[in-house]
């Protein structure tokens, strides 16, 4: 086992602090995606329809949102063995309270804090693998870390379905609670104090500006929705700009910014930034579009849906380690364009080829994209840490995970918007089954055209290390 020496100068076991980290996270990751599985049983159980259910993932998505741009501070402020069991702590309190709940709002206030736990979580753990390791390591470091990203989110309907086939909605929480609470004892051992701290002022006008990310993101998924109030979303999304726009001005202007902007003055990190947004769109999209594929036009079950995105989670699986590995071994800009081209390669494929698909085509294609996605997503995030000095490490996965989780919520939005609006215009000239299949071919296309500039991006990267020093 390696051995590595903490802030006090004792040795402690690098790898055992590793896949401490990575448990912890992988397992707050999937509670991320596992709920859309259960939403009918879920809205039988509280008698709620499916606009107030999918709060749920809604809700849990908008706090996380708020809660990353926290991470910097906390990383700075707290010691790290500290933070990262208080984090798991209030997750595991979290769970067990949506456990116990007997109304859908108690239910939801566990989900609240499973979000900022897992909000805080999400750059931090990144952050504290990035700094501990050499780098010209980190390239398959992350890619142990893209097994968390990437393959938690692929996982979670998946994991979510199996269970709730055997046991009752409540057993998906129990074993959430039983895995945290076991990672919570074993961090107590493992999981030792390497970031050092540099105490500074919690800027609360930084804080409470940054809500303004959750107004824009919950405007965002009211497109497409019939009964929203546009006068009122209107509003909310002028005085969510206003916000967000005062948290941008505020964060070049106080000493002691929550995120540090300066990050984007990198070019190749700007770059990153765009990359593994582009890669966490398609991989989402995939996760929440194909399933809908399988059940209305190929007629599958939900379970049946669920595994079919088996092969692609493998495959993402089986490659995020190994691509880390290729990064550090042929560069970054020649493993990234490798995945977006076979991002584009998926999209292109379901694009061209004209009605209804085969099973074992969307799985394939699915399987290529998500392969994509490993090539991609955590070596962007490792470029992107490559290209800043290490003081800036955790504002920059910070606004990583921050503009990541963003643009993914308006990938799904968008995928969703342009489904419903061409299957309804469709369905006014033909059969309901060609309305449904020019739908996801117009899906198809959207996402075609995001992966091509994720492609031209990939051709902008500058291999190598550059970065703007901390002033």
């Amino acid at each position: 086992m390696e051995k590595a020496i903490d802030l006090q100068g004792k040795p402690y076991n690098h790898l055992a602090f590793i896949w401490t980290l990575l448990a912890g996270t992988f397992t707050m990751s999937i509670s991320q995606s596992s709920l859309s599985t259960a939403y009918p049983t879920l809205m039988r159980y509280f008698n709620v329809p499916a606009s107030t259910i999918q709060w749920l993932t809604t809700g849990f998505m908008l706090v996380m949102v708020v809660m990353m741009p926290i991470s910097p501070w906390m990383l700075n402020n707290v010691r790290f063995p500290v933070m990262f069991v208080s984090v798991l702590a209030l997750f595991d309190i979290g769970t067990f309270i949506i456990y116990l709940a007997p109304s859908f709002g108690l239910m939801m206030l566990g989900r609240v804090m499973e979000a900022m736990a897992v909000g805080i979580m999400f750059p931090s753990y990144q952050t504290v693998m990035l700094r501990i390791t050499p780098e010209d390591q980190r390239g398959a470091v992350m890619g142990m870390a893209g097994l968390v990203m990437g393959s938690a989110l692929a996982v979670g309907p998946i994991i979510s379905g199996i269970i709730l086939r055997y046991t009752t909605w409540q057993g998906l929480f129990v074993v959430f609670m039983v895995i945290i609470t076991i990672v919570f004892v074993i961090a107590l051992k493992t999981i030792k104090d390497v970031m050092p701290q540099a105490a500074s002022h919690l800027d609360y006008w930084s804080v409470l500006s940054s809500i303004g990310f959750i107004g824009i993101l919950y405007v965002v998924n009211q497109i497409g929705k019939a009964n929203a109030n546009w006068a009122l979303m209107l509003g909310l999304l002028v005085v969510s700009v206003l916000a967000v726009t005062f948290f941008v001005w505020r964060q070049f202007k106080v000493d002691t910014p929550l995120l540090d902007l300066r990050v984007l003055k990198t070019f190749n990190f700007d770059l990153a930034v765009l990359l593994t947004g582009a890669s966490y769109i398609a991989l989402i999209v995939v996760t929440i579009i194909f399933p809908l594929y399988y059940q209305e036009v190929l007629g599958l079950s939900p379970f049946a849906s669920g595994m079919a995105l088996v092969p692609g989670a493998i495959v993402l699986s089986l490659l995020n380690p190994l691509t880390g590995k290729l990064a550090d071994r042929i560069g970054f800009k020649a493993t990234m364009l490798t995945g977006m081209s076979m991002i584009v390669v998926g999209w292109l494929w379901l694009s061209l080829v004209g009605g209804r698909q085969s099973l074992l085509a969307m799985v394939l294609t699915a399987a290529l994209i998500e392969g994509g996605n490993a090539f991609v997503m955590m070596p962007a995030v490792t470029l992107g840490a490559n290209s800043l000095p290490d003081n800036l490490i955790s504002h920059g996965t910070a606004v990583i995970t921050t503009v990541r989780q963003i643009l993914g919520s308006t990938g799904v939005a968008v995928a969703t918007l342009v489904l419903a609006m061409v299957t309804r215009s469709h369905a006014k000239v033909g059969s309901a089954t060609a309305a449904t299949l020019a739908g996801y071919r117009a899906v198809f296309l959207t996402f075609l055209g995001v992966a091509i500039v994720g492609w031209i991006f990939a051709v902008m990267l500058r291999d190598g290390r550059k970065s703007v020093p901390a002033k």
